[in-house]
């Protein structure tokens, strides 16, 4: 059985049956991210996966270098209230953790997962980085490390759209790196 095979059965298993492969030097890592980051989001410094928690735009950059494949997860869903959201994307979340260790125990010893948003594995968060209690499982989402979400899944052949209400469809996007 081919090794894309193998890896494309384990995220099945994990329920994230949505994906596509991409070339990591598709990923777009944008300084724009940054700065939406930086002047527009409350949890801004206040994450050990979050700005300014996190490596520059131009590590990012490096770092996405130093892989061979990347994996897009695409998860959509409809939630009746907008504060469902955030139990939804901590499923999927924990699901992504799971993914990345049967990956890792795959022999692909530098797999890595990118959140489908900020890390909320935690109901109560401390808000401080130095006193994160699962530190071995935060994750930081893609925008945290400067990806550009909306052009990156594009460039997979998703459609992806600003919402303009909560009652419209979510799209969320996780990534896994692989080598």
């Amino acid at each position: 059985m081919k090794r894309r095979d193998v890896l494309e059965a384990t995220f099945r298993q994990h329920e994230c049956g949505d994906f596509r492969w991409l070339d990591p030097r598709r990923i777009v890592v944008a300084e724009w991210v940054r700065m939406k980051c930086r002047f527009g989001c409350p949890r801004y410094g206040k994450s050990r996966v979050c700005p300014p928690n996190v490596p520059s735009v131009a590590e990012c950059q490096r770092f996405f270098d130093e892989y061979e494949e990347a994996v897009l997860f695409h998860f959509t869903r409809t939630v009746e209230r907008p504060e469902d959201r955030h139990s939804w994307t901590r499923s999927i979340n924990g699901r992504l953790l799971k993914l990345e260790r049967a990956v890792f125990l795959e022999r692909h010893e530098k797999a890595l997962v990118l959140f489908t948003g900020p890390c909320n594995l935690c109901d109560d968060c401390t808000g401080d980085p130095a006193e994160c209690t699962i530190p071995q499982s935060a994750r930081p989402a893609p925008e945290g490390l400067a990806v550009d979400v909306f052009s990156t899944a594009r460039n997979c052949g998703y459609q992806i759209r600003v919402l303009t209400d909560y009652s419209q469809q979510m799209d969320r996007f996780g990534m896994l790196l692989v080598q």
